[in-house]
């Protein structure tokens, strides 16, 4: 590659990087699996277009990746899921009705805050990392990510208010699930 850094050196990291940020928008499972496939596909097709001036690797594959679950999204059926059979450990009423409860704070976020988030804590990208794929500051991505996380805090809390003491054993006054944001 002339100079170049390869930006698929590394793959372990950002295969895993990818599929959680793939999985973050279609859910996990084949879906998923076959998105990361195809970024890579396009990956591997357009390496040599890759230029390390306009940023890390990771970034270059995360806006493919971005691409590519729009892609997808927009492609999906309007007909219903089938639901995987997956073995479940702990309190499966718990676990579901919080998974059910952020699944809708976030879906009530905007489009920019959604994919903040899924750029942050589903493909575990450095805010410089965010900033170097969207074309923003650093610092305005920390602040935006702030903000969106504030917003889905405040949502959190106000389904809890809403829904009663079956989701709110935390004790805390917000979802075990915000505390990982």
């Amino acid at each position: 590659m002339r100079g170049n850094r390869d930006p698929l050196a590394g793959a372990e990291v950002s295969i895993r990087r990818v599929y959680s940020y793939a999985a973050y928008w279609l859910g996990d499972g084949a879906e998923a699996e076959d998105a990361t496939s195809e970024v890579f596909e396009n990956a591997l097709r357009y390496r040599a277009s890759y230029d390390p001036r306009k940023g890390e690797p990771i970034a270059w594959l995360m806006g493919i990746a971005r691409r590519t679950v729009k892609a997808t999204l927009a492609a999906r059926s309007q007909s219903a899921a089938e639901v995987p059979d997956l073995p479940v450990a702990g309190d499966l009423e718990s676990e579901t009705i919080e998974r059910l409860m952020l699944s809708s704070a976030v879906a009530r976020l905007g489009e920019h805050d959604r994919e903040l988030l899924a750029l942050r804590y589903g493909a575990d990208l450095s805010a410089r990392q965010i900033g170097e794929l969207l074309g923003i500051r650093t610092n305005a991505v920390e602040v935006a990510i702030h903000r969106a996380t504030a917003r889905l805090r405040a949502e959190l809390e106000r389904q809890e208010g809403g829904v009663g003491a079956t989701a709110a054993e935390g004790g805390s006054g917000s979802a075990p699930e915000a505390g990982r944001l």
